[in-house]
């Protein structure tokens, strides 16, 4: 599988942007801030709705615009191939739609061209707070699970709603002889659907990291040494509850909730731990350990993505080479060499490392520089828009 034409419209800073992709090895290059992240991270919301640089759509889309969209043609073998076309609205609801059909909701097509994205962030995944774990399990179980997406979205939304009722019993209370009946009724109800929204997640979750188990303590053991142990553990706020005892929990919560107006439990509060040789990571692992527990990760994700969906994904490599020593850069690229397709940023040529340009990998390396597609952009800006925009020459 791989993306043979991909075009953006007013996504990020690119107003406009067109190129043809081959399979292999894909280089974008040129200085910072010129857009060489904007490419592939279009291709990572394609794949799974979700950005890791952005918690939310809405800076994807360029300053001033409404909307933003993406479009890519994907080869799935010499005889499938399928457009997609992806709309961001900066008020929400984003749209989508497979070879030209009618027009969608973007949950239908999230995980049809799974990637697995490795980026600077990356070492973060051990020692930073748990949103960013949050957001990895997150990524991972969009792509694995159909329905997972439209989920979360729905349990954001609930949160929310709790929240602010939540807000207002603290605000009633201080009137002191107001009425909380409607307020405690729509409370219970936000709170049963919660809980049950919730209770979906967290299985979900859950079953994620039993499938990343077992790959991801094999493949840290061939990336930092057989005589190495690593364990990935969910910490799920709801731990091994079921209904009724989450429920009794809130209960008890509830005062504490309403003091700070917020939702003190969920699967908004999950977390991962990490635990290398028994001890967990977040404390004692070094720089070149958390580097190492994060790369068998995302590898470990790739290898169950690829399982499940029948397909290779793509692999996308954004700014990672500046970040690792000489022993993880070539152990990440000899992984990305056997890969159908993937996408490289650097800031320069001379930034690419040789192994890339051995014999062996030379027919299958392409250098895209981005400054000649930002010169292309502006011929774009001048011609009148194609509707077969996307369409290969006959």
């Amino acid at each position: 599988m791989y993306i043979s034409r991909l075009a953006l419209d007013h996504f990020r800073s690119w107003e406009q942007c067109l190129l043809d992709l081959a399979p292999g090895i894909t280089i974008f290059y040129g200085e910072n801030g010129i857009g060489k992240t904007n490419i592939v991270e279009a291709v990572e919301f394609l794949s799974t709705g979700m950005s890791h640089r952005a918690s939310s759509a809405k800076p994807l889309i360029q300053a001033g615009q409404p909307s933003a969209h993406i479009r890519a043609n994907v080869e799935f073998s010499a005889d499938l191939q399928t457009q997609y076309a992806v709309t961001l609205s900066s008020r929400g609801g984003h749209r989508a739609r497979v070879n030209g059909g009618a027009s969608g909701f973007l949950r239908d097509v999230l995980g049809q061209v799974p990637s697995v994205t490795f980026a600077p962030e990356d070492q973060r995944l051990v020692s930073a707070e748990p949103a960013l774990r949050r957001q990895f399990l997150d990524t991972a179980a969009t792509v694995l699970f159909p329905q997972y997406y439209e989920l979360l979205q729905r349990y954001t939304h609930i949160a929310k709603q709790r929240a602010a009722l939540l807000k207002n019993v603290a605000a009633l209370r201080m009137q002191g002889d107001a009425d909380l009946s409607q307020v405690f009724l729509g409370l219970e109800i936000w709170t049963t659907q919660l809980v049950q929204t919730g209770l979906e997640l967290t299985d979900l979750r859950a079953e994620v990291c039993q499938k990343l188990a077992e790959p991801f303590a094999r493949i840290y053991r061939h990336v930092a040494g057989e005589t190495q142990r690593i364990q990935l553990t969910y910490l799920p706020s709801y731990g091994d509850d079921e209904y009724d005892a989450v429920i009794a929990h809130y209960q008890r919560l509830f005062d504490g909730e309403v003091a700070q107006a917020r939702n003190l439990i969920g699967p908004h509060r999950d977390d991962l731990e990490f635990s290398l040789n028994g001890m967990n990571a977040k404390d004692y692992a070094s720089n070149g350990e958390m580097w190492s527990i994060a790369l068998a990760l995302k590898m470990a994700l790739f290898e169950v993505m690829k399982e499940a969906k029948e397909t290779i994904p793509i692999l996308i490599l954004d700014d990672v080479f500046a970040q690792l020593d000489n022993a993880r850069r070539s152990q990440i690229l000899d992984f990305a060499s056997q890969n159908d397709q993937v996408l490289i940023t650097v800031a320069a040529k001379d930034d690419v490392p040789a192994q890339l340009l051995s014999t062996e990998l030379q027919e299958r390396v392409h250098f895209v520089d981005v400054e000649a597609l930002r010169q292309a952009e502006e011929k774009l800006a001048e011609m009148p828009k194609l509707e077969d925009f996307l369409k290969h020459d006959a």
